[in-house]
């Protein structure tokens, strides 16, 4: 079974890059030393230290595991080569949203990248698929929890 694609614009690819050097250099080693001191202090049964040391250890490793699978299977979106005037992973938008009565910009990225807290929303989000190979000038609808969202495409970039 083929194993599925991650896409991320080039920012995407070297913060995922910085985090993994990080957890496989930084991290591993603190958590190491975490160990290594709690180990020092006797019996392990009862040592609430070791095991969230230990604990810690092994988000670590799974993280590092979700990272790598990510990385084997990435595909770059070089904004360079998107075109123009029609969205697509890479390119911010600016909606107006008919419920709330305003402009909101949005950058749409791989789901690996995706933090709607930073305006960076998911091409496999509802409102990223509505959005998806549309033009400025265009009404959309997605769906949210509260129901559908109408929104009208105002600018590409």
């Amino acid at each position: 079974m083929t194993e599925k694609k991650t896409v991320l614009t080039y920012e995407g690819l070297q913060n995922l890059e910085q985090e993994l050097q990080d957890l496989k250099t930084l991290k591993r080693r603190e958590v190491a030393e975490k160990i290594k001191e709690a180990r020092g202090q006797g019996d392990l049964s009862e040592n609430a230290e070791y095991d969230a040391a230990k604990e810690e250890q092994a988000e670590i490793e799974a993280r590092i595991a979700v990272l790598e699978k990510m990385l084997r299977n990435v595909e770059v979106i070089d904004e360079e080569d998107l075109e123009t005037g029609i969205i697509n992973v890479g390119h911010s938008v600016t909606l107006f949203d008919f419920e709330f009565n305003e402009e909101v910009k949005y950058t749409i990225v791989g789901s690996a990248e995706a933090d709607p807290f930073k305006g960076k929303i998911s091409n496999e989000s509802p409102l990223g698929q509505s959005l998806l190979g549309r033009k400025a000038g265009e009404e959309i609808f997605a769906d949210t929890p509260d129901g559908q969202a109408k929104y009208e495409i105002r600018a590409i970039d």
